[in-house]
């Protein structure tokens, strides 16, 4: 019975932080500028990073582990005592994945969830973690594409989970969150076969200085 309680709390709390925008809450916590105001008006990492510069995209990391390891570690406190803290943060990294995917407070319109699905890999077993994390950055840096670094680092858990992961309801898990993020990008990856789908660029850009609000 404890078991059921503890899910529901650690799905509650998971989805929750999932909701949450960490270019938002950075923005107005730690640089105390709205970033809605400025250069385009979106709130994604490329905007944030050309407004801020790699020294504030590295804070926005900070906050977005942050607010990404809470919920995965309270998964995993909760369901120590049984010597199944694996299934919980586990448990905890699908609902933070959806979260991040498709916020209710954004009308179910998120992000690439690659953190998120990068962190629970660690919390799995620490090399798939680092499996994840490299595989994520090398194909991001290399393609350009945020879609592609989450699909490439899915279709990776999925392997890893497979042929590393011995609980069955821990692999299980693992899958489902890859399988989540997957399909989320499905119509980014036909928008790369388009050429329609923007890239991300590493150059220094000024411009937004020109068209800021004040």
């Amino acid at each position: 019975m404890k078991y059921w309680v503890f899910s529901v709390l650690a799905a509650l709390l998971a989805y929750t932080a999932g909701c949450l925008k960490s270019t938002v809450l950075a923005s107005n916590f730690v640089f105390h500028k709205n970033l809605r105001r400025l250069g385009s008006g979106n709130v994604f990492i490329s905007n944030f990073r050309r407004i801020y510069g790699w020294k504030g995209a590295l804070k926005l990391a900070l906050v977005e582990l942050a607010l990404d390891l809470l919920p995965l570690a309270f998964g995993a406190l909760l369901f120590k005592s049984g010597q199944h803290s694996a299934i919980g943060a586990t448990l905890a990294g699908v609902c933070l994945v959806l979260g991040r995917l498709y916020p209710a407070s954004y009308g179910f319109r998120g992000s690439h969830a690659i953190i998120p699905l990068v962190l629970t890999g660690f919390f799995i077993e620490a090399s798939i973690g680092v499996a994840l994390l490299v595989v994520a950055v090398a194909v991001v840096w290399l393609s350009r594409y945020f879609s592609l670094g989450a699909i490439g680092c899915a279709l990776v858990l999925i392997i890893t989970a497979v042929l590393m992961v011995d609980d069955v309801l821990t692999m299980r898990l693992s899958i489902i969150a890859a399988a989540l993020v997957i399909v989320y990008h499905i119509p980014a990856v036909l928008r790369m076969l388009k050429k329609t789908e923007p890239r991300l660029s590493f150059e220094q850009d000024i411009s937004y200085k020109f068209d800021e609000k004040f």
